[in-house]
């Protein structure tokens, strides 16, 4: 029977080409300005660390003099090098990692490239296992390392191929940066968490940093940092200074219990820090997890969000347009659903044989939403915001584009369909 109600479909859509068309382009635009935007927030709100961002926090402490104190504020969300050490060689976390941006000089090993500036992440040991980040090559360096200010680096795939055209026996490579030789000891694997959450100060979803070096060891050969320094008394190092918040700590916790625990290490740490004479603001300690770090930073620009619900209103309009059309063309075939009824359909088979057309019309507008899904995403992708290469149609918004055409041309079917099948056919074959 399906059979024959997709075959009565297709004819009497070919029967009015002009008014199928429009049916089909009211439902293709709503669904590709609702793909298109539904993707572009699915992106921005992705989780960076599917399997275990619960478990990812970021400590805070308040350092800061007490000058613009506000009660109720909130603390720093940066901590000076010498706190954030401290905490670090605590151990009381299963990984802790600092973590800054910067920028240096490579000099490539092929002396007819010329030296160029790359993306560098000064962090410590812990900062590869905590974020899982994949390796082609190698792995990331020891803690011993980190002791030793050794001077060892991960690079990522692209600056691989980059200086050493894609090799696969990169570790224990030499690479000149700024005139200081550092060892390859590992190559990242295709990596770029979105948002980038360890550093939104870069960019919350710039791409991943072609260079990692332990921090120390950066600092010691004055690497080229950049972000956010605050710095709220006379420093003569503001790098190394108790009185300039300028990087972060990670940590990652496996239980509720523990997040307890460590939240109550940090207020001691502040009353300890504020006994020795050198916080001034009573204590005001949070240990965000991953999540609650990117709501509380707002990380999806309000706008997107807007024009979600935009689009999802322009194609509520272009369901009731849909609506409309559908009525006037079924209600046009009052007499063939007479004759139909009168040989022995039922109401329940001419509403089936409706809502069979109605899904064509979906199925149709589906294939041209997917169109200017496409078109719109490619839209975004030329603009200069640095979330708009990561917006692609992936199978999943796909799947969800033809379903949600096909829902929705037969949501927008159900009202002529019960009108078509509530026709007379008595007053229908009396007045033919």
């Amino acid at each position: 029977m399906f059979r024959y109600y997709a075959w009565l479909a297709a004819r009497s859509l070919r029967r009015s080409p002009a008014l199928t068309a429009l049916m089909v382009l009211a439902i293709g635009l709503g669904i590709g300005a609702s793909i298109t935007t539904l993707t572009v927030l699915r992106v921005l709100s992705g989780d960076p660390l599917p399997e275990k961002s619960a478990r990812i926090f970021l400590p805070l402490i308040e350092p800061r003099s007490m000058d613009d104190y506000r009660a109720g504020d909130p603390p720093s969300e940066h901590m000076t090098y010498p706190d954030a050490m401290n905490l670090l060689r605590a151990g009381r976390a299963k990984y802790q990692a600092v973590s800054t941006g910067g920028a240096v000089v490579v000099q490539p090993p092929d002396s007819t490239v010329e030296p160029f500036m790359a993306d560098v992440r000064f962090t410590s040991a812990d900062f590869f296992p905590m974020f899982e980040t994949p390796f082609a090559q190698g792995s990331g360096w020891s803690a011993d390392d980190d002791e030793a200010r050794a001077r060892v680096i991960v690079i990522s795939q692209s600056l691989n191929d980059k200086l050493f055209g894609g090799a696969d026996d990169s570790v224990g490579r030499t690479l000149r940066l700024r005139g200081n030789d550092f060892r390859v000891v590992g190559v990242l694997d295709h990596w770029r968490p979105t948002p980038h959450f360890y550093d939104l100060i870069v960019g919350n979803y710039s791409e991943t940093d072609e260079i990692f070096v332990p921090i120390d060891t950066g600092l010691d050969l004055e690497f080229g940092r950049r972000g956010t320094m605050n710095c709220w008394d006379d420093a003569t190092d503001p790098v190394r200074s108790p009185n300039c918040a300028w990087m972060q700590l990670w940590i990652e916790l496996d239980s509720p219990a523990q997040r307890a625990e460590y939240e109550a290490f940090l207020a001691n740490y502040s009353d300890e820090q504020r006994a020795l004479g050198r916080f001034e603001r009573p204590t005001n300690v949070r240990l965000y997890a991953l999540p609650e770090w990117l709501e509380f930073k707002r990380v999806v620009p309000s706008d997107v969000r807007l024009q979600v619900w935009l689009a999802f209103g322009f194609l509520a309009v272009c369901l009731i347009n849909t609506v409309g059309l559908m009525l006037a063309k079924f209600l046009r075939r009052a007499g063939e659903i007479g004759v139909r009824r009168a040989i022995g359909a039922s109401r329940r088979q001419v509403f089936s044989q409706f809502l069979v057309e109605a899904g064509a019309v979906g199925i149709v507008g589906a294939l041209l939403g997917v169109g200017f899904a496409l078109l719109g995403l490619w839209a975004v992708r030329q603009q200069p915001g640095d979330y708009a290469s990561l917006a692609h149609l992936d199978p999943t918004m796909l799947g969800t584009t033809v379903l949600l055409a096909l829902l929705s041309s037969l949501v927008a079917g159900l009202l002529p369909a019960w009108h078509a099948c509530d026709v007379p056919p008595a007053l229908q074959l009396k007045s033919d």
